[in-house]
């Protein structure tokens, strides 16, 4: 079931009360406490200013209630999506439910490479991924995926690129 967006009036309230400082801006600080990722633990920090860059349409390094509404929407899209994966309901995507969200958004990976993925954005485990992290690891893939793009004129799914190229291109991905 998919989680509809709350009300004009009530987006402006959860913007009013995430503003602590009540400067109109929000800042990563404010959106990682106002955020809750379904553990009752705060969102990952780095998937909170990966955010803020995507929609900070001025350079302050906060958001303001219109780039709050628009991030809200994303996040709200995201969660839908996590929640149509996560078949068993058990607020988190385990391995096979992760490989069938992928295969949907058309990544063909190896079973090395979901290995390598649930190390890096799950649980300690490595068996399962919370919301903030599938909301990361996918971000993060569309970055990656963007980046070979550009790259991959030829559309082989094979790129030839130097050293400093792959450095400049996966630098901007992991900092």
């Amino acid at each position: 079931m998919a989680t509809p967006m709350p009300s004009e009036a009530d987006l402006y309230k959860i913007f009013g009360a995430a503003d602590k400082d009540r400067s109109g801006q929000i800042s990563a600080e404010e959106l990682q406490k106002a955020l809750s990722n379904g553990t009752w633990e705060p969102f990952n920090m780095k998937l909170i200013k990966m955010m803020i860059g995507m929609f900070d349409r001025d350079g302050s390094q906060t958001i303001d209630y219109n780039e709050f509404k628009q991030l809200w929407k994303f996040i709200n899209d995201w969660l839908n999506c996590f929640r149509q994966y996560d078949a068993d309901r058990s607020g988190s995507i385990a391995k096979h439910e992760l490989n069938h969200a992928l295969n949907s958004f058309g990544y063909r990976l190896s079973e090395s490479t979901y290995h390598l993925l649930m190390k890096k954005f799950g649980d300690p485990t490595g068996q399962s991924i919370i919301f903030d992290n599938f909301l990361l690891l996918c971000v993060t893939l569309q970055g990656a995926t963007s980046a070979f793009s550009a790259f991959d004129v030829e559309r082989k799914g094979e790129i030839k690129i130097s050293y400093e190229q792959f450095l400049n291109t996966i630098f901007p991905l992991v900092a």
